[in-house]
C-alpha cells in the first residue's frame, strides 16, 4: 500500500516537552519564551518535508483535573506538577501554527491525547486505512493492528504487531494488561508490589489475559518462574488493585463527543500562518519555506 495511503496519527505533547527540555532558549515578539515551539515545528517540519503525509492529525493534552481517569483514581498522574504559564503559552502557539498549515489538531478536557488516537486509529481501521503512530509512549502499542506502525520518528524506530510482541513479550492487545499487572511510576498506576513488566508478560503468555489469569491464579505457583509461590499469593491479594489500573491503562478507542476528523490537509491559512511566524520571529526564508512546504502538499 502506498504511504500516503496510511494515516499519520501525531502524540504531540510528548514533542512539546521534548523540546522544552532540550531546545535552546528564545523568545517571541512579545518577550515571551518559545523554545518548545520552535523544537516542536522543526520535527514537525522534517515530518512534512521527507515524509509522504497524505493524511494526518495532531492530538495534544490538557489539563488532567477533569480527566476520567482522575474520577476513577483521584491519584492518577498525581506526581506530576502542573505546566508552568510559559509552557501553556507555547502549547497554545504549537496547536494555532498546526491548525494554520490546513491539518487538524484536537485537545479534550475530558480524555488524553492517547484516546484521541485509539478513537481515530478505530475509525480509520474501521475503514481499512493503516495508520502510522507518532509517540515515544509505549502505551499507545497497545493500538497497533496489522498494518500499522508504532513509531519514535526522532529515533527513528518502528515497530509493527511482530515487533511489538519482541520487545515487549505480549501481543498489543496485551499491554493493558501488562501494565496494569506491572504498574506504571511514570503515571503513578499501582500495580502488584514485586511484579515487573517482564513477569507480567510471561504470565499473560501462559493466561492470555486477566480473567483467564484470576480464575486460574492456583496454577502460578507451578510455573517455571522465578517466585511462583510468592507471585502466585501476590497475584492473589492485589486483583483489586489490578482491576482498577486495568481501566486506567486501557485507551479509549469509542469517544462519542469529539467532532468528525478531516485528515487530509486543507489549504493552508496564509494570512494566520505568516502572522504567527513574525510572532515567533522566524525568518522571511523559513516563513517562505512554510508557506512553500504546504503549497506542495496541495499540488
Amino acid at each position: 500500500m502506498k504511504e500516503n495511503n496510511t494515516a499519520w496519527l501525531i502524540d504531540s505533547s510528548i514533542y512539546v516537552f521534548k523540546a522544552w527540555f532540550t531546545y535552546p532558549d528564545h523568545e517571541d515578539a512579545n518577550g515571551k519564551p518559545i523554545n518548545a515551539v520552535l523544537g516542536f515545528l522543526e520535527f514537525v517540519y522534517g515530518l512534512l518535508r521527507y515524509e509522504n503525509v497524505g493524511q494526518i492529525a495532531f492530538a495534544f493534552d490538557e489539563s488532567l483535573k477533569t480527566s476520567y481517569r482522575r474520577d476513577i483514581y483521584p491519584e492518577y498522574k498525581a506526581n506530576r506538577p502542573p505546566a508552568p504559564e510559559s509552557l501553556r503559552y507555547q502549547f497554545r502557539l504549537c496547536r494555532e501554527f498546526i491548525d494554520a498549515l490546513g491539518i487538524h489538531q484536537q485537545a479534550s478536557s475530558r480524555y488524553e491525547a492517547d484516546d484521541l488516537i485509539g478513537t481515530w486509529a478505530a475509525y480509520l481501521n474501521r475503514k481499512s486505512i493503516p495508520v502510522n503512530i507518532i509517540t515515544a509512549d509505549k502505551d499507545l502499542a497497545q493500538l497497533v493492528s496489522d498494518g500499522d506502525i508504532w513509531w519514535e520518528y526522532l529515533r527513528g524506530e518502528k515497530f509493527d504487531n511482530k515487533k511489538i510482541l519482541k520487545r515487549f513479550g505480549v501481543r498489543p492487545s496485551q499491554i493493558a494488561d501488562q501494565l496494569a499487572i506491572a504498574g506504571d511510576k511514570t503515571d503513578n498506576i499501582p500495580g502488584v508490589p514485586g511484579i515487573g513488566m517482564s513477569t507480567a508478560a510471561k504470565l499473560l503468555r501462559k493466561f492470555d489475559n486477566l480473567e483467564q489469569l484470576f480464575n486460574r491464579v492456583n496454577e502460578i505457583s507451578a510455573m517455571q518462574i522465578r517466585g511462583a509461590v510468592r507471585i502466585q499469593s501476590l497475584i492473589a491479594e492485589y486483583q483489586d488493585t489490578v482491576l482498577l489500573s486495568r481501566r486506567l491503562t486501557e485507551i479509549v478507542c469509542d469517544i462519542e463527543d469529539i467532532p468528525e476528523t478531516q485528515f487530509n490537509i486543507k489549504a493552508h491559512k496564509g494570512d494566520k500562518l505568516v502572522r504567527l511566524c513574525n510572532q515567533l520571529n522566524l525568518s522571511e526564508g523559513y516563513t517562505h519555506n512554510w508557506l512553500n512546504l504546504q503549497l506542495d502538499r496541495q499540488l
